[in-house]
């Protein structure tokens, strides 16, 4: 079974979908598809790729908060096929994703590529663990000895399911470091 589609295509969405025209045509590619709730070589590269994400969790009154993320690549890890974790460091203190984990563990990862115009997105539950609970060597794995910041707490992902998005409305931007590898050559 996909299991994105089992944890997303609610009963509302598929009165939607049908409603739409789309139900039976998604309903073939869920059955073909295989279950996306384990992590392959495919999205482990793409994530340690990644210098960005965008991650969605939801407060207990049930309104949606988004935040970006950013760092040097690989800086969201990979703990494996069904876990996601990253260094959480100190920001603006509003702890609004800290929070709403503790209410409510469901969080959404979009991964973008823009260039390449791909997206992955992610679902699963959320935690985070305090620095000062971790033992100083798991802690060191978090921590980028270039970035000047000290790490509060690591945030986990446990992975219930992934899907790849089709590229369509995916605009191409670049980083400086993407803009400057595709004008390397003309130097």
């Amino acid at each position: 079974m996909h299991e994105f589609a089992h944890f997303m295509f609610t009963d509302a969405v598929r009165r939607a979908q049908r409603a739409y025209g789309s139900h039976e045509q998604l309903a073939r590619f869920t059955k073909m598809a295989g279950p996306n709730d384990r992590l392959t070589d495919r999205e482990i590269d793409y994530i340690a790729r990644r210098d960005s994400f965008y991650m969605a969790t939801v407060n207990e009154d049930g309104w949606p908060y988004v935040q970006h993320r950013g760092g040097p690549r690989g800086f969201l890890r990979v703990t494996g096929p069904g876990g996601l974790a990253f260094a959480d460091y100190r920001g603006n203190r509003q702890l609004i994703s800290v929070g709403n984990s503790t209410a409510n563990n469901k969080v959404s990862v979009i991964l973008m590529d823009y260039p390449n115009r791909r997206r992955l997105k992610i679902i699963g539950h959320l935690r985070f663990v305090h620095a000062a609970d971790l033992e100083p060597g798991d802690l060191a794995a978090f921590h980028d000895a270039d970035y000047g910041a000290q790490v509060e707490r690591v945030a986990i992902i446990d992975v219930a399911a992934f899907d790849w998005n089709c590229p369509q409305h995916i605009t191409p931007r670049y980083t400086a470091f993407e803009w400057d590898a595709l004008r390397a050559p003309d130097r």
